[in-house]
């Protein structure tokens, strides 16, 4: 089972192992970590689920389709890692992920 390590807006770094075919998003929200808010339940059209991805992450998982692009260009603190937690679905072969939750009062 893949593990997602999440560095959270507190300092702190919480691992958790999400099961193939469910998200980073869906792991963090079924875990109560704080940060990912996640209000249109992962269908990519709020962007509240807005995360770093790790550059040695990267390779897990495709390139950012237009939606997620799109809602990404309008938040703010966005960097060239930004990705929607929603998208980034765990695929067989995956063994760790890191993310980081940008501090929300940042």
């Amino acid at each position: 089972m893949p593990t997602v390590i999440y560095n959270l807006p507190n300092g702190t770094s919480t691992s958790v192992d999400v099961p193939e075919g469910q998200s980073v998003m869906d792991g963090s929200v079924r875990n109560n970590l704080p940060g990912i808010v996640a209000e249109c339940g992962g269908s990519c059209s709020c962007a509240t689920c807005h995360v770093y991805l790790d550059e040695s992450s990267s390779d897990a998982f495709g390139e950012p389709t237009p939606e997620e692009t799109d809602l990404v260009e309008f938040l703010e603190n966005v960097t060239p890692c930004s990705r929607l937690a929603c998208q980034l679905v765990l695929t067989a072969g995956v063994d760790t992920v890191t993310v980081t939750v940008p501090d929300p009062a940042a």
